[in-house]
């Protein structure tokens, strides 16, 4: 006897109950989108393996763990995208959207990273992005934040915290490193084996460490906003003070530098104290390089990705009430003569607006009517052959105090909605 086949671990079905939270969600992320001015661009799951590996770096935990990467049968190696900021470049550089212009773009979709499942980090997950292309100054970096703080707004959802930090430039992060690695070598033995591993060939990842043993030697390292030059300290004084020009609380966190080598200057994350050890749900900056080195012309630019799983466990943490659509009618015919002409007023019911559901077949009539209270609908439309010979239909409020009565076919309508 053959075992049950079950979902491939990490990635999880969307049931009828949960939906109506992702279809909430993805509404106020697109409205706000639109707000925004930014456009929707929708790229392939399928890229190329080398897009990732020399857009996010060969030394991250993306790269180096996590891709469900592989060779197809025309020896092309491929992989599911694991992010999508590297996507949209391509995208962008290959088909001329940055060339000698400015792009504000969108995107909604499933990513992939073969990580171990958890709450709020699975290995299919949903994100939204903002990518703004093409502008260098700090309006752009707390454009997409403050996006970020109307999303939070527009979901209910209380008690985000900004952190922040700036990484410079290419001559600002050698600068640093050295001194990073100067630091560290003098406490080498204490380090985890995957610090230990990454100090010379990728010191800046060493301050994403997880392992608190290693973040306690952090409290003492230098920090990299000491190193910017004056170009870079001006552009970051310049996001902090529209920050607080627009009242969006932050914090300065010297050792935010994320876990993708394609950013530069600013980069930020939105943290909430209510997912556990999954706490962040927001986390982006500018990658003033990334389309120069995807073939494209030198083209300043900024972004963030949020997982839309973290958003959904955050409403329902908060206990947000949805104001999900309910079912208007349940539509009951009693016997066969009356099937036919039940099906042709329920499709004029849905012409107007209604959602009508209907009780597929015949029955006894207290066992519909349980079911159509069980369905949450407002009313119980009941037709049977002595109905259809008057050609009246039975109008049963279920959630109402009003009595059940006999109206003409064209006189429902006005009847539920008057309800």
């Amino acid at each position: 006897m053959s075992s049950k086949l079950q979902s491939v671990k990490g990635m999880n079905d969307l049931l009828p109950t949960q939906s109506p939270y992702w279809q909430f969600v993805e509404q106020v992320l697109r409205e706000i989108a639109s707000a925004y001015a930014y456009d929707e661009i929708r790229t392939p799951i399928l890229e190329k393996t080398a897009l990732f590996v020399q857009s996010i770096g060969e030394q991250t935990d993306i790269v180096e763990k996590e891709m469900f990467a592989f060779e197809d049968a025309g020896g092309e190696f491929l992989c599911m995208r694991p992010e999508n900021t590297a996507s949209v470049v391509r995208a962008g550089v290959q088909h001329g959207l940055f060339h000698n212009t400015q792009a504000r773009l969108w995107y909604m979709g499933p990513m992939f990273r073969r990580e171990r499942p958890q709450k709020g980090r699975y290995r299919q997950f949903s994100q939204f992005g903002m990518e703004a292309v093409g502008w260098s100054g700090a309006e752009a970096d707390v454009e997409v934040m403050l996006a970020g703080a109307r999303i939070w707004k527009a979901l209910g959802v209380k008690d985000v915290h900004l952190y922040l930090n700036s990484l410079g430039s290419d001559g600002c992060r050698t600068r640093y490193r050295t001194a990073l690695v100067d630091f560290l070598k003098q406490h080498v033995d204490a380090l985890d084996a995957d610090s230990s591993r990454r100090l010379e060939s990728n010191p800046l990842r060493i301050l994403d460490s997880k392992n608190p043993d290693t973040q306690r030697i952090l409290e003492d390292a230098p920090v990299i906003t000491d190193y910017l030059d004056a170009e870079e300290s001006a552009h970051f004084a310049q996001v902090r003070h529209l920050l607080d020009d627009a009242r969006v609380a932050y914090t300065i966190d010297s050792s935010l530098v994320r876990g993708l080598d394609y950013y530069t200057s600013t980069v930020f994350e939105w943290k909430t104290a209510k997912l556990g050890a999954q706490n962040t749900i927001c986390a982006g900056g500018r990658y003033d390089d990334l389309v120069e080195r995807r073939g494209g012309q030198s083209t300043p630019a900024c972004g963030f990705a949020m997982g839309i799983e973290r958003l959904v466990e955050l409403l329902i943490e908060e206990q947000n009430a949805l104001r999900i659509k309910a079912l208007d009618v349940w539509f009951i015919s009693l016997d066969t003569e009356a099937n036919q002409a039940a099906f042709r007023l329920a499709e004029k019911l849905r012409d107007t607006g209604l959602t009508v559901a209907m009780n597929h077949g015949v029955g006894k009539l207290k066992s519909q009517l349980k079911k159509a209270d069980a369905s949450g609908a407002q009313f119980a439309l009941i037709l049977g052959s002595t109905e259809l010979e008057q050609g009246v239909v039975q109008v049963k409020p279920l959630r109402g105090q009003f009595e059940s009565q006999n109206v003409a076919f064209d006189a429902v309508l006005e009847l539920i909605h008057s309800r």
